[in-house]
């Protein structure tokens, strides 16, 4: 059985297998519908059901209420069609890039900090995976389970995947990866996800805000604008705790000595005394605002952990950052699919 379901205002119709969520099924009918988390956290894929019902499985209060839903507001990553559908949601600009499953070889693991691992992936020779910078993949682990991380290069060099892997203590996926796992495993993969890319379309500067293992999107976003010829003004501002943890800086302070139109802007929130830290201190967010009080000629672009996303989406539009011009990428715990936190 499958229900039809049609998005106002475009009146785009595709449909939705039993058993299959609404973003699911747009995502294999190539419509962009934006999201971020995929499991019921960020509230990115929320929309309006018009017409129609749907069940639910697990989901944040945080990110649909049950307020929001008896008005008929949805998370589309979540909501399973019980009926034919008439759905309300923005759609993203641009083709979606169906995702693919692909098999892949660890080529190379770095440590780039104590606490981040870089992988590399290598694809096979004859494949190559479409994306678009700032998107993410999932591993498709043996049990089942699934472990999303966001793709830090750029499509442009496509010939390898490369990720940034933070440690987490409980995390048995990075446990896994910082204490056995060898160069030349081998590991299943499926994407490209996620709708946290540079809108072109655009004229506005650009702000990029990452907290953590969050630069990784952010890096792949800003190689693509680098490459395309950067004619907006952009500027990064990077939250860590200290300043090991800025564990790329010499790349962004490159960018920012190439490129008249970036800037870079590293914000420390606990800086070690050996740091001798003379730079920008506490929260990346507030950082921001001190610069930009006026922000509603801009675009921002914010990856990090979920506090940190949803403090700034909330912050940044009582300074007047109009509601369609902030693109988020939240690193999330989840079951089956889980961002990694920064």
């Amino acid at each position: 059985m499958s229900f039809q379901v049609i998005i106002k205002p475009s009146d785009r119709v595709f449909e939705v297998e039993d058993g299959s969520t609404v973003l699911d099924a747009a995502i294999d009918a190539g419509i962009n519908l934006p999201y971020g988390c995929r499991n019921g956290t960020c509230g990115a894929c929320k929309g309006q059901v018009l017409a129609g019902e749907v069940s639910y499985g697990e989901y944040f209060d945080s990110a649909l209420s049950e307020d929001e839903k008896k008005v008929g507001k949805a998370l589309f990553c979540c909501a399973q069609p019980l009926t034919d559908l008439v759905i309300e949601c923005r759609e993203v600009e641009g083709e979606g890039i169906p995702p693919r499953i692909l098999t892949v070889r660890v080529e190379k693991l770095e440590k780039l900090s104590h606490d981040v691992m870089g992988m590399t992936l290598k694809l096979p020779s004859n494949e190559r995976m479409q994306f678009m910078a700032g998107q993410y993949i999932e591993f498709l682990l043996n049990d089942g389970r699934r472990r999303a991380f966001s793709l830090a290069n750029a499509p442009h060099d496509d010939r390898f995947i490369e990720l940034h892997m933070r440690l987490v203590a409980s995390g048995q996926f990075t446990q896994y990866v910082f204490n056995e796992m060898q160069e030349k495993t081998i590991l299943r993969i499926e994407g490209p996800f996620g709708t946290f890319f540079l809108r072109e379309e655009s004229t506005r500067p650009v702000i990029l805000v990452a907290g953590g293992t969050g630069f990784a999107p952010v890096k792949g976003i800003v190689e693509h604008a680098l490459r395309q010829g950067l004619k907006r003004p952009m500027t990064l501002y990077w939250g860590a705790r200290t300043l090991e943890d800025l564990y790329m800086d010499e790349l962004p302070r490159q960018w920012a000595a190439e490129n008249r139109l970036f800037r870079y802007i590293p914000v420390l929130s606990a800086p070690e005394p050996e740091d001798g830290w003379l730079g920008r201190t506490g929260l990346v967010h507030e950082a921001v605002l001190e610069d930009y009080p006026d922000m509603s000629a801009y675009q921002v672009y914010c990856c990090g952990a979920p506090q940190m996303v949803d403090v700034a989406h909330r912050d940044f539009q009582r300074h007047g950052l109009p509601k369609g011009e902030f693109f988020s990428d939240a690193f999330t715990f989840a079951n089956p699919v889980a961002k990694i936190p920064a």
